[in-house]
C-alpha cells in the first residue's frame, strides 16, 4: 500500500481533552503532535495558552473546544469562549451544537448560533468546526445541519465529541462515535468547501483510511502514536515511536 505519512497525520487533530488528564500529560501530549506533526493539536480551553508556548516554533497549531461536550451553553457564553480561546492563540475552534434546540427543531436557534460563533471564530483569524453529536441524531437532523452549516458556512462540520453517551435498555452507557455511514452523509449533504471531521472511536489506521475513503479529510484521536506507527510500518519506514500520553477517554 502506498501511504503517505505525512497526509495521514496531517488529518490528525491529536485529542487532549479528557478530563482526567493532568498539565504533565497535556505537555506529553503536544509532545506527541510535534514528533508525528499532526493537523492540530485539540487541547482542553484552560490550556491554550500554555499549548501555544509548548508548540512553539513546531508548526502544529492550537485547537479548542467550546460548549463541549453537551452544547448547553448560552450563545453569549460560547461566544465569549470562541474570543477568549482565539484571543489566547487557537487558531481552530471545534463547537457543540445545543442538542437540544436540534432535537426540537428549533433551527433559527441553531442557525444563528453557529453563524454567531462563527462570526467570532473568522474575525479571529481562526476556523469552526461544528460538532454535532450524531449519537443524539437522526438522519434529517444531521441533513438540516449540514444545510445550515453550508449556508453560513463553517470549515468543518464534525460527528461527535467522543463524549455522546446513550444509555441502553441494560442500563449502561456507550457511545458509536464516528460512523462511516454518518461520515458519507455528512459529505454527501454539505457544500464542497466545507470539510468533514470524524470523531470518536477512531484508533486504528485502517479506520482512518476508512474514513478518508468515506470523506472525512480529519480526524479526532489520542491513538495518533499507533495510527502513525502503524502506517511506517505498513510502509516499510523506520519507527520513531516516542512515549506518549495514555489514550485516556479512547476519544
Amino acid at each position: 500500500m502506498n501511504l503517505n505519512i505525512d497526509e495521514i497525520a496531517k488529518m490528525i487533530d491529536h485529542s487532549l481533552l479528557h478530563p482526567t488528564m493532568t498539565d504533565e500529560d497535556l505537555k506529553a501530549g503536544c509532545e506527541v503532535a510535534i514528533q508525528y506533526k499532526t493537523a492540530s493539536v485539540c487541547i482542553k480551553p484552560y490550556a491554550v495558552k500554555q499549548a501555544v508556548e509548548w508548540l512553539k516554533g513546531s508548526g502544529v497549531p492550537v485547537c479548542t473546544v467550546i460548549g463541549f461536550p453537551h452544547g448547553s451553553h448560552t450563545t453569549e457564553i460560547k461566544v465569549a469562549e470562541t474570543i477568549k480561546a482565539c484571543e489566547e492563540g487557537a487558531t481552530e475552534i471545534d463547537m457543540v451544537v445545543n442538542i437540544g434546540k436540534v432535537l426540537q427543531g428549533d433551527w433559527d436557534y441553531v442557525a444563528k448560533e453557529i453563524r454567531e460563533i462563527n462570526d467570532a471564530t473568522v474575525k479571529h483569524h481562526a476556523i469552526l468546526k461544528v460538532i454535532f453529536e450524531n449519537d443524539y441524531l437522526n438522519n434529517e437532523q444531521k441533513i438540516k445541519l449540514c444545510e445550515i452549516c453550508s449556508a453560513i458556512p463553517v470549515a468543518f462540520v464534525k460527528t461527535s465529541t467522543g463524549y455522546g453517551y446513550t444509555k441502553g435498555s441494560d442500563g449502561k452507557f456507550s457511545t458509536k462515535g464516528a460512523t462511516i455511514e454518518d461520515v458519507t452523509l455528512m459529505r454527501k449533504h454539505s457544500a464542497p468547501g466545507v470539510e468533514v471531521k470524524a470523531a470518536g472511536g477512531v484508533r486504528t489506521l485502517d479506520e482512518l483510511l476508512e474514513m478518508k475513503a468515506a470523506g472525512a479529510t480529519r480526524i479526532g484521536a489520542t491513538a495518533t502514536a499507533v495510527i502513525i506507527e502503524e502506517a511506517k510500518k505498513r510502509a516499510g519506514l523506520e519507527s520513531t515511536t516516542i512515549k506518549a500520553t495514555s489514550e485516556k477517554g479512547a476519544y
